[in-house]
């Protein structure tokens, strides 16, 4: 039989039971937004416990095995490990892909703060469209997030952006193993492997040009400049850099926009002329540019006679701010450019570049 005082410790231990409970359900939601880094304190540990169990699903729940081969058109969702993390990545076969004929793949990176399904959708930049249209394989990485769901992400540039950078995230070596993975599953056209990005995504496209060009052939960075701390290329590489004169966030003449609350995020970035002479001198092209498009409220000019056939283009709308010409993403109260569509122009260009490196 139970003593008086068995009864009053059991009563005790439930009310220390329901404290406990109460304290996981009145912790703010907005913990999910700090720092994940683990606490010695036993409501720190609570905070944790709680972070589990209501950040948002993560996206990999519905993803497919990144080593089974692919054999039908359509979309696919991928999680792996790399460096310790979890990262996802989406993967869209055209309707045109067959098995028996090598595609070319595109990686398309999303901007500073988007993730994968933001730029997967056809609404904002129309890459689908594209792929379908033109039967190339386009991939969407999704950058380094705290949160499971890979929401308000951001890339390891250079000097940009934000987490990615301050964590030294390896997104290199995480498009290394998305390549090697996708080029497993799919028949891949190895020599025709390109990389596009918007704003922070352009951004790392240029770190992929210096540290990855043995691999791709061209990248196409829109609205996002070279902000890269080394740069050795092991091969000559084709640039397309596409940038409004107006941007507002990544100035053309350089700097970050006042739009930026927290400049700690972000960097003085470099500007369009500084890149594309970067670019001009690392191919050894003729400092000359031809002018290859001139429209109502847009020009590309495109610099030649670089090493290994290479070439590299910049095209500038007139307006259109910090956005993807072509498409319908409005920001703030200015719309894209429609003067030049760049799934086009950056289309056109990398069909444009001889096989030979």
């Amino acid at each position: 039989m139970r003593t008086t005082n068995d009864m009053r410790s059991l009563i005790f231990a439930g009310m220390l039971i329901s404290l406990l409970v109460c304290s996981l359900v009145l912790l703010p939601r907005d913990v999910a937004a700090q720092d994940g880094a683990a606490s010695g304190t036993f409501r720190e540990r609570l905070k944790q416990r709680w972070l589990k169990r209501h950040q948002d699903k993560p996206a990999s729940e519905s993803s497919a095995d990144a080593t089974a081969k692919i054999d039908r058109p359509g979309d696919y969702t991928f999680s792996i490990a790399h460096d310790g993390l979890t990262r996802l990545y989406r993967v869209h076969v055209p309707q045109r892909y067959s098995a028996a004929t090598p595609a070319p793949l595109v990686l398309a990176f999303h901007g500073g703060g988007g993730d994968m399904n933001y730029m997967a959708s056809d609404k904002n930049y129309g890459l689908i469209s594209k792929a379908d249209a033109e039967g190339f394989v386009v991939v969407f990485p999704n950058g380094y997030s705290k949160l499971n769901s890979g929401k308000f992400a951001t890339w390891d540039a250079g000097t940009c952006c934000a987490a990615a950078r301050d964590q030294n995230v390896d997104d290199v070596g995480f498009v290394r193993k998305i390549i090697g993975n996708v080029t497993h599953q799919l028949n891949i056209d190895r020599k025709q492997i390109y990389a596009t990005g918007m704003s922070n995504g352009g951004m790392l496209t240029y770190r992929l040009a210096c540290e990855m060009a043995d691999t791709f052939k061209a990248i196409a960075s829109v609205a996002g400049t070279d902000n890269t701390t080394s740069c050795a290329p092991k091969a000559p590489i084709s640039i397309l850099h596409i940038h409004a004169k107006n941007d507002d966030h990544v100035l053309y003449s350089g700097g970050a926009g006042k739009t930026f609350r927290d400049m700690s995020k972000v960097a003085d970035f470099t500007s369009v002329p500084a890149t594309i002479a970067k670019w001009v001198k690392l191919n050894s092209c003729n400092p000359t540019p031809q002018r290859v498009l001139e429209t109502p409220g847009a020009y590309c000019d495109k610099y030649t006679q670089c090493r290994g056939n290479v070439a590299v283009q910049l095209c500038v709308t007139d307006t259109g701010g910090h956005s993807w010409p072509g498409g319908t993403k409005v920001r703030g109260d200015e719309r894209p450019s429609q003067a030049i569509s760049a799934d086009d122009v950056m289309w056109t260009f990398f069909t444009s570049i001889g096989n030979e490196r």
